[in-house]
């Protein structure tokens, strides 16, 4: 909260969207140097031992948007995918606690709400221990000009949930997102659950089923979609699978500064030219610094699907041309790393650093 005699009039205050804050006008701005000059030319000339001279490294430090949120997030905007009581709600919770979330229809409505200032941050899944990567997002990572800030696990726990009243026994099909179906197969099937519904989210089938007052179909979902759609829970935990986490990334419209005295992951995206050997050669200029990898994964370049390559053939064949995305341990404030990537810049096609940011080593 800012002491009322701090307060900057009305009339002198301009919206700067760089910074999400007030800050004075730049006539202002001129005005104050113009009058620190002043003050230093007055301080040199003051007598040693005058009390009016103040030591530089007492002096107030300019405010940054990070002390106006915290690290709860207290006042952030996050967007996320789905309806309120989806799994990413609650991964947003568990990366901003005091945030207000603002569900999204689709990955990109996500993207799209921070880039328009609608959202101050989204939380999007990005792989998931069982089903593997979440290629949609990987790709809109490349669309879009959002920074990764930071990565949150949650441990996903499968509910089965009806309208009030209705048994197990009753229950003919199960509805939810294909991969939640998924991940669940093995155990609807003992529970004689024989057909399956795919929707978008886990937490739309639940609002659906409540919605239409189903009786005969089921939802698999989160508990707190259970609470808030008025659903009883059949069964909890009911994935095949015990260890089943998500890794989400949070993304903002400017990237934070790396820090190098806690872990730091950083992300990055290349492509190579055709030949043997190049993949090599680029895991090499981390494998030679010592830099763990903790992810790779390849998608086709979608502007450039189709490379044409001459082997002395009657016809020219046609490749695929691949994007690599990786995860390295280490932060950009490291040298070592900032070496690694100038040394991978020297031959690769393409390279774009998505974000370096915390690891996140909490419990999922």
């Amino acid at each position: 909260m800012v002491s009322p005699s701090l307060r900057i009039p009305a009339a002198a205050r301009v919206f700067d969207p760089a910074i999400n804050t007030r800050c004075p006008p730049p006539h202002a701005v001129v005005m104050r140097m113009r009058s620190r000059s002043r003050r230093s030319i007055a301080a040199s000339a003051s007598p040693p031992g005058d009390p009016s001279i103040r030591d530089p490294i007492s002096l107030p430090r300019p405010l940054t948007s990070a002390d106006l949120m915290e690290a709860s997030g207290d006042g952030l905007k996050v967007a996320y995918q789905g309806c309120p009581g989806a799994y990413s709600e609650a991964a947003a919770k568990k990366a901003y606690p005091s945030c207000h979330t603002v569900p999204c229809e689709y990955f990109e409505t996500a993207f799209q709400a921070v880039e328009n200032w609608v959202a101050d941050r989204a939380v999007l899944p990005l792989e998931n221990s069982l089903g593997g990567s979440i290629h949609r997002n990987y790709d809109l990572l490349l669309r879009h000009r959002l920074h990764i800030v930071g990565e949150v696990r949650l441990a996903v726990r499968h509910c089965l949930l009806a309208n009030r009243g209705v048994k197990i026994q009753n229950l003919r099909s199960a509805m939810s997102h294909p991969q939640a179906l998924a991940q669940c197969e093995q155990t609807l099937t003992k529970l004689g659950i024989e057909h399956r519904e795919a929707v978008d989210d886990t937490a739309g089938a639940a609002k659906l089923i409540a919605e239409q007052k189903l009786q005969d179909t089921g939802a698999v979902a989160s508990s707190l979609a259970a609470q808030l759609y008025g659903l009883d829970i059949l069964a909890e935990n009911i994935q095949d699978d015990t260890d089943n986490v998500t890794r989400f990334m949070m993304l903002a419209r400017e990237p934070i500064i790396p820090r190098t005295d806690k872990p730091f992951k950083t992300s990055i995206v290349f492509s190579l030219e055709e030949g043997p050997g190049q993949l090599f050669k680029a895991l090499a200029v981390f494998a030679l610094r010592k830099i763990n990898l903790t992810k790779m994964e390849s998608r086709p370049h979608k502007k450039k699907p189709l490379r044409i390559a001459d082997d002395n053939c009657s016809a020219p064949l046609k490749h695929f041309d691949y994007l690599f995305y990786v995860d390295l341990e280490a932060s950009m404030a490291d040298p070592n790393a900032q070496n690694a990537l100038a040394n991978l810049k020297e031959f690769a096609t393409f390279l774009r650093v998505l974000g370096s940011y915390p690891t996140d080593v909490s419990e999922a």
